[in-house]
């Protein structure tokens, strides 16, 4: 299975089952789609590329579309045959009998989410979790239950030396002494049992200061910071509980925090952090917010479609795709001519390693929910993700007692792989994609396994636009 699209002036083909991508001429690209429809129709892909008539074929019809001679078709279509027996091009999937081996290795805790407060000095209208306190379910996590998380995650870790925990929300710099007692904490686990941590903090901003950016320079590597773009934007969707927007009461704080973290000099290696947005109905428009917050100097930034009840204002529908479509392109070709200029940034759906990437067991086995991954919850409780928490029918267990729900859990362990989703076999995206998100399709379909499908197709694109980019800077 191939999948061939043109944009910016790039012709591209990429092989679904190998990952393999392909930059060609127009000619090449004409004479794959050809062979391709052939193969289409059952036959296989050697028996197609060596047979005299299906080449006879392409030669007459490449002399009419592009003038060709008979041996620079044949010389192409041996180039075809070259790909096709490497591997790269039509090629077999020799994954989907590994799938659920693969997906076992996921069996052992990296990381978790660590809801430190169930509250939010925010009302932020497409709020998943429920205006930040879950639906009711509010709370502030003491430091004891949270020394016992990071007891949790080391004793679940195996062998694997590097955990990962985020101190989440409602807004985590409401309980920000306990997020620091937390670092200390995991820096003495550190050296009596030969981890090391990574700790992340996502947050609204309006609560950062001088301490927060500090100790978050020397303890965290990463930040994730929440906003829209545009100051209208923004506004709308992201107030306070009075209606007030809260763009310029976060925008000196983040400011000051990316400047320190970008800063030369730095003292951990790792200060990353990204911009974390969300657009709606309201702002189909949403390369203009991207765009606005890499003019602020913010380099990394990320924006989501909005998930929600479809009945809501501002959900988006099928309806909108072509718009939603043209703007990542717009977003996509923006970025390009920006990098031309030594003005470049990153958006994280455009991240794509065309020489690497994520190992052939992440993309097959998908997201760790459940398995590499959980959520805790203020008492302590345990869900498959953050974004299943509230859901009282996917709680796991809880650090005390461990998963007390195993029936749970083995939904996510034995059934939530790349080849147990619906669609995703037969979906040209699927080891750029992984199979996408379980709590997702959950949400919108009632079933892991059933692809949120809106979702899917703004992933396709995002992933068409991502791989012409680094076509693009492979060949620059």
């Amino acid at each position: 299975m191939i999948h061939q699209f043109k944009f910016n002036n790039y012709n591209i083909v990429v092989d679904a089952n190998s990952a393999s991508v392909h930059s060609v001429d127009d000619a090449a690209y004409d004479i794959i789609a050809m062979m391709d429809n052939y193969i289409m129709q059952g036959h296989p892909a050697d028996a197609v590329l060596n047979n005299e008539a299906a080449q006879c074929e392409v030669i007459l019809a490449m002399r009419g579309q592009h003038n060709m001679s008979e041996d620079d078709v044949l010389e192409v279509i041996e180039d075809l045959i070259s790909l096709n027996e490497e591997g790269l091009l039509w090629s077999d999937d020799p994954y989907e009998a590994a799938a659920d081996d693969l997906k076992i290795k996921q069996s052992v805790l990296k990381a978790i989410c660590l809801h430190v407060a169930h509250g939010c000095n925010m009302d932020c209208e497409y709020c998943f979790a429920g205006k930040g306190d879950y639906s009711g379910k509010s709370g502030i996590m003491d430091l004891e239950t949270g020394k016992r998380a990071l007891d949790y995650l080391v004793e679940n870790s195996g062998s694997r030396r590097h955990l990962e925990v985020d101190f989440f929300g409602g807004e985590p710099l409401l309980n920000w002494d306990v997020c620091k007692e937390l670092v200390r904490y995991g820096r003495e686990l550190e050296k009596t049992h030969n981890k090391i941590f990574n700790f992340t903090l996502t947050t609204n901003g309006v609560l950062i200061d001088d301490d927060v950016i500090d100790f978050t320079n020397r303890e965290m590597g990463n930040v994730v910071l929440s906003m829209d773009g545009r100051r209208e934007t923004h506004d709308r969707m992201r107030h306070t509980r009075t209606g007030e927007g809260t763009y310029d009461r976060i925008m000196d704080n983040f400011k000051a925090l990316v400047d320190s973290r970008t800063e030369e000099g730095a003292e951990r290696k790792s200060r990353e952090y990204y911009m974390r947005g969300t657009y709606t109905a309201y702002n189909k428009d949403f390369s203009r917010d991207v765009i606005a917050m890499a003019d602020l100097g913010f380099k990394e930034t990320s924006i989501e479609p909005v998930v929600s009840d479809p009945d809501v204002p501002y959900a988006l529908h099928a309806e909108d795709l072509p718009q939603l479509f043209e703007e990542y392109e717009k977003l996509a070709l923006e970025m390009y001519e920006r990098e031309k200029k030594g003005e470049g940034f990153n958006f994280y759906h455009y991240t794509v390693d065309l020489t690497g990437g994520p190992c052939i067991y992440k993309r097959v086995a998908g997201c760790g929910v459940a398995t590499e991954y959980l959520a805790v919850t203020p008492t302590g409780d345990l869900y498959p993700c953050h974004q299943f928490v509230g859901d009282d029918d996917m709680i796991v267990g809880n650090i005390y007692e461990g998963i007390t729900h195993p029936e749970t859990v083995d939904i996510f362990r034995a059934g939530n792989n790349l080849y147990t989703r619906d669609e995703c076999k037969g979906c040209w995206a699927k080891l750029y994609c992984a199979g996408g998100c379980a709590a997702n399709n959950y949400h919108s379909n009632g079933d892991i396994n059933k692809v949120y499908k809106f979702g899917c197709e703004l992933q396709r694109k995002r992933i068409e636009c991502a791989l012409m980019l680094a076509v693009a800077r492979s060949e620059n």
